[in-house]
């Protein structure tokens, strides 16, 4: 995309000087010839024009060139159009969900065999004091969390646990 782009844009860069030393009548049928061709394209189009990077960028850089009372005429997109074009160009290139992990990262199995282990062991500790017992121990867990493997390991909670009352 990027080659193309740079193609595209110095062929336009070199045409330039080409335009810049013809006549001024010569530019301007140019211009009328350009513009009906335009408007008989339009006209035979059946929905929305779908415009490349390429179009995107070219417009933006003629958009600088052009007087602001004659862009209605000559553009086929509005400075509301090309700020909407920015706005979604910067937003693709700033977004780096795809490059995070997303949610909370996984408990390792080691502690979740120490968590089983703990509460298999001491049957009166609730999930509270199995998680203060890992926090003395230096490791940093929720208490939710330990509750959670609890639960998933089907052993209930602290007072309808099997074992001393």
């Amino acid at each position: 995309m990027i080659v193309s782009l740079l193609y595209k844009v110095t062929r336009k860069l070199l045409a330039v000087p080409s335009v810049l030393l013809r006549r001024g009548t010569a530019k301007e049928a140019e211009l009328l010839v350009l513009r009906h061709e335009k408007a008989v394209l339009r006209r035979q189009l059946p929905g929305p024009v779908r415009y490349e990077p390429a179009d995107r960028f070219w417009f933006a850089a003629l958009s600088g060139l052009i007087p602001q009372r004659h862009w209605l005429k000559i553009f086929p997109v509005t400075p509301g159009t090309l700020l909407a074009w920015h706005r979604r160009f910067i937003a693709v290139k700033w977004d780096y969900t795809a490059r995070r992990g997303t949610g909370r990262p996984p408990t390792p199995a080691a502690i979740k065999k120490l968590v089983v282990r703990l509460a298999s062991e001491n049957p009166t500790w609730g999930h509270q004091r199995i998680q203060g017992e890992l926090a003395r121990l230096g490791h940093r867990i929720a208490a939710s969390t330990v509750w959670a493997i609890l639960h998933a390991a089907g052993i209930d909670p602290a007072p309808r646990r099997s074992g001393p009352t």
